[in-house]
């Protein structure tokens, strides 16, 4: 997906900026290519697109702007735009829970997710505009699509044990997530 097809895919509601609109079409095309190597049904498709659009839609959007769409979540201003998107959707129809989830909880992680979240979680993470630890984040979207639960426990462990180093703030969802993952390893890897 292009990025002049992602501004025209954008909810009337979305507040993105030109960098944000590309950076949704790289995980769109991320979100595609995992899909056809995996050979997901259509539908599927469809939510995980649905998810990808979502997801950063109101990521340009000031705390104020955030705030209309309800009561946010005990989590830093900086990942409001999840569970504002996430509202916001609902309310313009959007019914999945699953592609609701992936959008409410991308930058945190959530245990309850279904492959749209799972698979989103790593598209933004390691699409191709990241500039930093290129060769690994490579290395992941070449292994993804067969390998996707070992390349979510490992995304995963990254990014918490980054927040971890640093002394950042963790939420109990990242938690949960994160326990999820290691602890049913026989369940849809995503």
């Amino acid at each position: 997906m292009s990025p002049d097809e992602v501004r025209l895919a954008f909810p009337s509601w979305s507040v993105a900026g030109p960098i944000r609109i590309e950076h949704v079409a790289r995980v769109v095309s991320l979100l595609e290519r995992w899909a056809e190597a995996r050979s997901v049904t259509a539908a599927e498709l469809a939510r995980w697109r649905r998810a990808a659009l979502l997801h950063d839609a109101l990521r340009d959007a000031d705390e104020g702007v955030l705030r209309r769409y309800g009561p946010q979540p005990p989590w830093p201003v900086k990942t409001w735009h999840g569970p504002a998107a996430a509202a916001a959707a609902a309310a313009d129809g959007e019914g999945d829970r699953g592609v609701l989830d992936a959008v409410r909880y991308h930058s945190l992680g959530f245990a309850g997710w279904d492959d749209a979240g799972r698979m989103l979680y790593l598209a933004d993470y390691v699409e191709p505009g990241r500039t930093y630890e290129r060769q690994m984040l490579d290395a992941w979207i070449e292994r993804t699509a067969a390998e996707p639960r070992a390349v979510l426990r490992e995304v995963a462990a990254l990014r918490i044990g980054w927040r971890l180093k640093n002394g950042g703030w963790i939420a109990r969802e990242t938690w949960e997530f994160w326990n999820s993952i290691v602890a049913d390893a026989s369940s849809s890897p995503a």
